[in-house]
Parts: structure tokens; sequence; C-alpha cells
């Protein structure tokens, strides 16, 4: 308590007392609510609005009152008036819905905002499209400098693969690197495997293919671990790229109503696992001491360097500032379905001696998530096809069984494709299943084909099943791999319906609305061990929220709904 409040307050009515004949405990009672009011008024009461809480224990409500940048009370306006203050603002919602902040469970956020600046062939549909914004990159750049870009899915133009043969004629005195829309797969042209040494004699590393022709000459095609062949050829990208990169990807989160992301950095199979760790020095340690951020990280970090994150949580905690948080570790135990390198338990039917990759050593990732989990870190493996999810299933048993009874909350990132009764197995476990569902828009239409009909069918982004065995269903959208966009991450999750379809694709795993709502908010802040912090509309946690564009909730279901404005502590801070 302020002690110059509290020596004005009582000295005010001391003299009440003296000179008005007041009572001594009508006198202290005064004292207090002076107290009381001065102390809790609000800065802010949001009023007339249609407020999904994400909170159990109170749902709904119309109003609340927020003070230094927390929630201090949620309820109806008349319940809020003791809190208004000589100072306190109100912001009238006008009858808009209000949701808690959207919480995108996984993002890659710099990489995001580098591929903001680089050549777009997300949503091309045509194999001369492909080549003309190509063409078009390489004819505003330096001879000789790197032509980098990606986004592409071949499964746009009927499921043909790029070649470095599409872009030779007119890529002679410029490398180029193009990675898949789900950055497990890059495309070089003839210029850059040059460079890279990469030809007809070279082997697939561990974990990764280089794609070759009948001929065997290298196609320019290089899935997961094989990428780590070109990558290091392309020049590291300068600090000040970095930071706009990240300003530039925060401010386009503000304007979808995400306001806490879970970034995973710009690791992927084949790159630096120093990456992240340079972006913490570098850009998000930075800005937030220039007092320039403006939405929320929980970063995740290569497991390869766990012992690194646990030596700066002894010095730091998990908190470095309201801004940002050290979430825990992340390693992949498979590919992904578009590059064919998901790991399954029978064939792909496109390709029948392939059952995918298994992106790293297996014993080397449990003794990583053994150690990892030994020392309190959050461990989260990415896991897409079924083979793979039952594997990271088994390895995150037995590490419990080893490590002991703890709150750890294992996750599982995208969780995609699962064999029979295993999404009972997340419940089971406690694993928290960090989803995507924009990402069976892509794969509705190739799925049948790699997998076939029936296992397409049975096995594929189950989301309702997750939660009805109990397990947390985080929802994210894999940025910049699919839209950051969370209002349509909803209505896909309650829909399912991919492009051209009439019907969902698998309706019995349809979300309802609430469960969509919950696992943008409070389960996925859950997720990241931020639920005390962020994730609902509850007195004491931060004043993070979002107004939409509509004043009845299932609206949300159809998509018809824009963000009007995103509140960051409280602040307006989009528009």
């Amino acid at each position: 308590m302020n002690r110059f409040t509290f020596l004005s307050a009582t000295l005010v009515l001391a003299v009440a007392f003296l000179y008005l004949n007041i009572a001594p405990h009508e006198w202290l009672s005064l004292v207090l609510k002076r107290l009381s009011t001065k102390e809790l008024a609000a800065d802010l009461i949001v009023k007339n609005a249609v407020i999904f809480t994400s909170d159990a224990s109170m749902p709904v409500a119309d109003s609340m009152a927020i003070q230094n940048g927390r929630i201090l009370r949620v309820g109806n306006y008349s319940s809020l008036q003791d809190l208004v203050g000589g100072g306190t603002k109100e912001l009238n919602v006008e009858g808009k819905v209000l949701v808690p902040g959207f919480i995108d469970s996984h993002v890659h956020l710099i990489y995001g905002g580098l591929q903001m600046g680089r050549v777009e062939l997300r949503g091309v549909h045509q194999k001369e499209e492909f080549a003309r914004r190509v063409k078009e990159a390489v004819g505003n750049v330096k001879q000789g400098s790197w032509v980098l870009g990606g986004g592409w899915n071949n499964d746009m133009w009927g499921g043909e693969l790029p070649t470095a043969s599409w872009l030779d004629d007119f890529t002679a005195d410029n490398p180029v690197w193009l990675t898949r829309m789900d950055g497990h797969m890059g495309l070089a042209n003839s210029l850059a495997l040059k460079l890279t040494g990469i030809n007809n004699s070279s082997n697939d590393p561990n974990g990764g293919t280089i794609v070759k022709s009948t001929h065997g000459e290298p196609t320019g095609l290089l899935i997961d671990a094989a990428m780590k062949l070109v990558l290091p050829w392309i020049p590291e990208v300068s600090v000040d790229e970095r930071r706009e990169a990240f300003l530039r990807a925060s401010n386009l989160a503000l304007t979808r109503g995400v306001t806490t992301v879970v970034d995973f950095g710009r690791y992927f199979p084949g790159a630096s696992v120093e990456h992240s760790w340079e972006d913490l020095s570098d850009v998000y340690q930075w800005v937030d001491s220039s007092g320039k951020m403006i939405i929320r990280v929980c970063l995740f970090f290569p497991m390869e360097t766990w012992s690194q994150l646990l030596e700066l949580i002894k010095k730091t905690g998990r908190a470095l500032s309201d801004w940002i948080y050290l979430g825990g570790v992340k390693a992949f135990a498979d590919g992904s379905l578009g590059s064919n390198s998901a790991f399954f338990f029978e064939p792909y039917a496109d390709e029948p001696h392939n059952y995918g990759l298994q992106v790293t050593d297996p014993e080397s990732l449990f003794n990583m998530t053994a150690a990892s989990d030994k020392f309190g870190l959050q461990v989260a493996i990415h896991a897409i096809g079924d083979r793979a999810n039952e594997m990271v299933l088994d390895m995150y048993r037995s590490v419990a069984l080893t490590n002991g009874m703890r709150d750890r909350r294992f996750r599982i990132e995208h969780a995609q494709h699962l064999a029979p009764g295993m999404a009972a197995r997340f419940g089971e476990q406690g694993v928290v299943a960090s989803v995507q569902p924009d990402h069976l828009l892509d794969d509705a239409d190739s799925a049948a084909k790699k997998l076939g009909v029936d296992r397409a069918q049975q096995g594929s982004y189950l989301f309702h099943s997750l939660l009805a065995s109990n397990a947390r269903l985080a929802l994210g959208s894999d940025w910049p791999v699919a839209n950051i966009n969370p209002v349509r991450s909803i209505k896909t999750a309650i829909k399912r319906i991919p492009p051209g379809w009439k019907n969902a694709w698998m309706s019995s795993e349809c979300l309802s609305l609430n469960d969509a709502l919950i696992a943008h908010t409070i389960s996925a802040a859950y997720a990241c061990f931020l639920d005390n912090e962020l994730g609902s509309i509850s007195p004491g946690k931060l004043a993070d929220f979002v107004i939409l564009s509509t004043s009845t909730l299932d609206d949300l279901a159809e998509g018809s709904v824009t963000v009007e404005a995103t509140y960051v502590a409280g602040r307006q801070a989009y528009p």
C-alpha cells in the first residue's frame, strides 16, 4: 500500500472524526473504504460486450475491469461500479463478442516474417506460375545472389514434383532454394546443387533423402535432413533483417487477434540448432529491452541444446519478462505427409516401398527426452505418421515411468495420423495434442492418394476422438506453413470442409464451437504452462483480449467474422 495514500486518507478522515463527531468504528470503515477505492480503481472498464471468458467458473459476462495491464474483476456492469475512480476510462463494445487473446500453439515467427519478403509460392496452381514468380525475383537481385522463397505445394497442380529443370533456363547466374510449404522438402536449382557439391555420387544422409532421377541424377529436391547439404551455403540473415521480420510477423499476428505465440523458431530438419539461440539474444531480448514487444512469445529450443536451456532457466526462471517465456525443447520424430517422409506402419500408396523417415535416431531421441524431462524441461516432439506417433507415445510412457510422476505436459506436435486406439493414449498418458486444423484443408485431397482411402478416412486429424479421450487439445497454425488465422482455424475445426468439398472430411471428428475456442485459448495456455497468466478472461490474468465483428458467437462457426480490435495488457495494439 502506498504510504502517502494511507497518510492522506487518515489525515482527512481524522479531521472528520474530530470536527464532525463521527464514531470511531464509522471512521475506521470510511478509512478502509477510501483506501480500497483508491487502490482498486480500474484503469479501464470494458462494458456492453458478449464475453466468452474460457473460464468454467464464469463462462460468460458482459463487462470487466482492468488495472495495470491485468484483469481486476469480471461480471456485469453494475458489479464493477465500486471500481470506478477519477482516472477510470470506459470502453463500450456495443454488444460485440469479446474473447481472450488467441494463442497460436505452433509458429515459426521469424522464419515466417522472413518469408513475407521472399518469393511467395503459396497458392500457386500451375507450373508456369511457379516459374514466373521465380523468374521475376531473379530479375530483382544481383548476379550471384541467392534467390530464396517457399510455400509451394505440388498437390495444387496435380502432384508432380518440381525439379531444377523448371528453373535452370533463367537462373544460370543465381543459386535458388525454395522450400515446400511444410518445411520438410526444398528445391535447389542446378547452380545451387553445383555450389554445394551434390551430384550423382552423393549419398543420402541419415534421416534425409536426395531425390534422384531414374538415371541417378539429383532432381534438385532434398527431403528433411538432406536439406542440411544446402542450408549452410545460404548466407546468414542479418540481425536487422531478423528484427524487421519479427516485428512484421508480430504486427500480422495482432491483425488476426493473436496475442501470444508458441514459437519453435527457425529450427527445421537440416537447419542449425544455433539459430534459436541467436534469435533469443539478437532479436527477442533486444526488442524487449527496446520496449518494442507487441505480442507475447513462448520459446522452444532444439532438444540437442537442452542443457543450455536448463542453465538459462536456472539463472532467470521461465519468465524473462511479461513478454518472453522459456517454454521447453523440441525434436523431430519424422517428416511430413506432403513430402512422403511422415513415418507410417504401412507404406505409401503412391510409393509402395516407402514407409517414411525417422528424422532423428530413436536411441538419441529417447536419451535427449529422458535427460530433458529429468531436469524438469517441457518436451515437444514433432510426429505426423501413425508409427511416429506411437513411437513418441511409447517413449513418453517409458520416460515418465523412469523419471517419476510430475506435471510434465508432454506435447506431440501435429499428431495428424493415428492408428486405431492411439487417440485414447493421449488422454491416458496426459499428452497434449498440439494440432493445426488448417493443415487438413491442404491434405484432404492428397491423403487418399498417399495413404489410400480407408487409412485417410479412419485415422486423420482425430480432433474429437482426442478430446473424448480427455486429452488436452491446443490449436495452432504452424505459420508460415499455413496462415496465422485463428478465426479460420476455428471454422475449420468445426466444419472440416476442404476447398471444393461439399461435406466434411470425417464429420465425426468435428469440434463444437466451445471446444474449438477453448483449444485456442485456455487449453493452449495450459499446453505451455501459461494458464495461470493467460488464456481466459479471469481476475488476476493479463488483460489480453480480442473484439470481433459480430454480436453472436455462432457466427464464428461460419467464418464470417473479422477481428475489429486486439488488446494486449489492456492497451489497444490493433488497429
